[in-house]
């Protein structure tokens, strides 16, 4: 019973997810009684006077679309964390201050997404509402060495039913990135569903982010550079195309490639990461259209309670090994070809869902078989690269 519940809950849910540009608020409708957050919440978040870069607009028409489900109260953590302390240490060499800013990413947080788009170039332009949701998430290390880190990202919600009355924890695997000092060779998006192995553009004395879906396919990888004075520590990125994201997948068609500009910045309690987007059309000939441009803004704000490392440990535990045979299916993918694309389904199939139900089927397995498991995981992988 607790495996066709979680796969069901995978289904809903992860539909809605993508990589940075998620959309986790939706993993609330999941669960049908849960109780939609208090009017003057969704009042104070649905403005009914200014709208940041819409000041003129009417604040009804402009309220956020996207998730308003309640979740259990949390704890914000108001000390410096220790992660944060060791980065500004005395002495350190610029590599390994800026090793320490991407460590400092782990954490328990919640998280909020705010996106509206700023700027359209059709007749009749009209922007359209803004998009918020919310989440609470865990960052896991699960690589560190040298010139290179892997940081997992985990959704472990916590929600509140009709009654007032908590449900959860709900734990489900969500992005990653990767960190690669000095990488010489960037994995590019050019689209439609087709990425490219490209040389890196000045990668002295920088780090790419290579980063993944949930089912650990890729999205995109971009390099860019950390700085650190007066106690600001920021990773600018290079402008980098990517895939439409999925808070936008069944609303819009009007473009297929969204790229930008990252920055993720450091607090002595969390970080944010802020985005600059132009949406563009590519047409099958080559010919290049941008339609808008956005921000976004994704903050992650440490958290001290509730507790939300073990209940991923928890899930974690048994399928790791499949995970680590996932992204090693992928890395030979990468490895063979200069250019490859992917299908979006094989027989009314998503990888995201085969994945998914490969990993609830190990955490209930009493003794996992590591090598048939590992064959699943590779064989599913190449199902679906053209």
């Amino acid at each position: 019973m607790k495996l066709a519940v979680g796969i069901l809950w995978l289904t809903l849910i992860v539909p809605a997810l993508a990589a940075e540009e998620a959309a986790p608020a939706d993993v609330a409708q999941a669960p049908a009684d849960v109780a939609q957050a208090p009017a003057d919440v969704a009042q104070a978040r649905g403005p009914a006077g200014h709208v940041f870069a819409w000041p003129f607009l009417d604040g009804e028409g402009m309220r956020p679309q996207g998730g308003m489900t309640s979740g259990t109260e949390v704890g914000l953590r108001t000390e410096p964390k220790e992660a944060w302390k060791r980065l500004w240490e005395p002495g350190l060499e610029k590599m390994e201050r800026d090793r320490r800013a991407i460590l400092a990413l782990a954490g328990s947080y919640r998280v909020s997404f705010d996106f509206i788009e700023t700027l359209g170039f059709a007749p009749g332009y009209k922007p359209p509402r803004p998009y918020f949701s919310w989440a609470t998430e865990q960052v896991d290390v699960i690589e560190d060495r040298p010139g290179f880190i892997s940081l997992q990202h985990a959704l472990v919600m916590f929600f509140k039913d009709k009654d007032g009355k908590e449900a959860g924890p709900h734990v489900m695997k969500h992005w990653r990135e990767d960190w690669t000092w000095q990488d010489p060779e960037i994995l590019t998006y050019t689209g439609p569903q087709t990425w490219t192995r490209m040389a890196s553009q000045n990668p002295q004395g920088r780090w790419s982010q290579a980063v993944f879906q949930v089912d650990d396919s890729p999205r995109y990888e971009v390099m860019g550079a950390w700085t650190h004075l007066g106690g600001l520590s920021t990773w600018h990125s290079d402008n980098a195309p990517r895939p439409l994201p999925r808070r936008e997948f069944s609303t819009r068609s009007d473009y297929n490639i969204l790229e930008g500009t990252h920055d993720v910045t450091l607090s002595p309690t969390g970080w944010i990461h802020v985005q600059n987007n132009r949406k563009l059309r590519l047409d099958a000939d080559g010919t290049q259209t941008y339609v808008g441009t956005e921000i976004g803004v994704n903050r992650y704000e440490e958290i001290t309670a509730p507790e939300l490392a073990p209940a991923w440990s928890a899930s974690w535990g048994k399928s790791a090994p499949y995970w680590a045979a996932v992204r090693a299916a992928w890395a030979e993918v990468i490895g063979e070809n200069k250019s490859f694309s992917l299908h979006d389904e094989v027989d009314g199939e998503k990888l995201f869902q085969l994945h998914f139900a490969r990993a609830a089927a190990i955490e209930e397995a009493d003794k996992p078989d590591a090598a048939v498991d590992a064959l699943h995981a590779k064989e599913t992988v190449r199902r679906f690269v053209k």
